[in-house]
């Protein structure tokens, strides 16, 4: 009884560090979508010191994409919370299924996300 206790225990842990991971991933997100969204201020206010006109077109593309990923960041804490609240269940009652539904939805996003970025600074170029 003792030894499934532990184990039980060290799988609660487990369960714990992988929500604070996630919880660090969508940090980082959202810091990534206040950089972008920032760096477009960045360039304007550099034009208005040097006195030249807009280093890069003002398309607004950088503040859509900035909004967009503090949005994910967010949205992405709230699944995170969700999957961990739904492991913990599973692990209490020792019914434990995988699911990569998180991974898969960020890893697409992200992708998407990237192939805009890039799209964006081949434009703008």
């Amino acid at each position: 009884m003792e030894e499934k206790n532990l184990k039980q225990t060290s799988d609660h842990l487990a369960n714990e560090r992988t929500f604070l991971a996630w919880v660090r991933t969508s940090i980082g997100i959202m810091a990534f979508g206040f950089v972008v969204m920032k760096f477009s201020l960045f360039v304007k206010q550099l034009s208005l010191i040097t006195g030249t006109s807009a280093i890069l077109p003002s398309r607004g593309y950088s503040a859509i994409i900035g909004v967009l990923l503090v949005a994910v960041g967010a949205i992405t804490t709230l699944l995170a919370f969700v999957r961990y609240k739904k492991t913990e269940r599973e692990i209490t009652l020792g019914q434990y299924q995988n699911s990569a539904l998180l991974l898969s939805l960020l890893t697409v996003f992200i992708f998407f996300i990237s192939v805009c970025l890039i799209f964006y600074l081949i434009t703008t170029s």
